[in-house]
């Protein structure tokens, strides 16, 4: 029978006795529980949670408050439109009239039509000299001058008078039929304001009659100049002391004309 296994609790207790320490460590257990001091240490520590809780608790709700307040001041700020930027000189009237536009016309009273400020100011400006010239309008004053365009000559005379015109002893209108050439060549005496008190008498030879014509008004100018030397800036300004350089080019050996050349053929 000595080799029969015996269990462990036998083989440690021979006698069978029941091991009583871990029954005294176990009655022994809850007597720290009922003495009074080491609770009151851990109650502290048994409080801690609940303590944790409401800091829990305030932060699950502190979110919810600052939505709450987002939600309110976007309620208490109005919404304002968004308004696009203003272009600079937006409320300026434009002075240039394209084609196929008609000014505004304002009706008077007694319904007659006036055209707008612009216009008028603008015919006021065309109206009104370029200079304020100093010419001596004496009966014996005369002023000569030679101008030139092309292969034209005109030799001019200014003398005081009533806006007359006499080349090569003939009237404007007869020597330069054209409506054209004749605005032309009264454009220095108008820009100035003397166009009906002075008198043009003028010589031409060579050129075309376009060609006599910017000679006549170079020369023109050219006499204004000796009359006044303060209008040069503003004679100069409209281009009217400038001589035209354009000729017309000569003609080159084996070209029928300045460039044009004969037919290539090949055979």
């Amino acid at each position: 029978m000595s080799d029969v296994e015996q269990p462990e609790d036998e083989q440690r207790n021979p006698a069978g006795e029941t091991p009583e320490e871990p029954v005294e460590a176990a009655s022994e257990a809850p007597e720290p529980a009922a003495e009074g001091e080491q609770p009151a240490a851990e109650q502290p520590a048994a409080e801690q949670p609940a303590a944790e809780e409401p800091a829990a608790d305030e932060a699950a709700e502190q979110p919810v408050a600052e939505s709450g307040d987002d939600e309110a001041a976007e309620e208490e700020i109005p919404e304002t439109p968004r308004v696009k930027p203003e272009i600079p000189g937006a409320d300026l009237v434009p002075d240039i009239v394209l084609d196929g536009e008609a000014r505004e016309e304002d009706e008077d009273e007694d319904g007659e039509t006036t055209a707008s400020a612009d216009s008028d100011s603008d015919e006021e400006q065309e109206a009104q000299p370029i200079a304020d010239a100093a010419i001596s309008l004496a009966s014996g004053a005369r002023y000569t001058a030679t101008g030139k365009r092309k292969t034209a000559v005109a030799r001019v005379i200014l003398k005081p008078g009533t806006g007359e015109y006499t080349i090569n002893g003939k009237p404007l209108n007869d020597f330069f039929p054209r409506p054209t050439l004749q605005r032309n060549i009264r454009q220095p005496l108008e820009a100035v304001g003397y166009e009906e008190r002075m008198d043009v008498i003028a010589k031409m030879h060579g050129g075309g009659v376009s060609a006599q014509a910017g000679a006549l008004r170079h020369g023109i100018s050219r006499a204004l100049l000796q009359a006044d030397p303060n209008l040069r800036g503003e004679l100069k300004k409209r281009g009217f002391l400038t001589r035209d350089p354009r000729v017309k080019e000569r003609k080159k050996a084996g070209l029928k004309k300045a460039r044009k050349r004969p037919q290539f053929s090949k055979r």
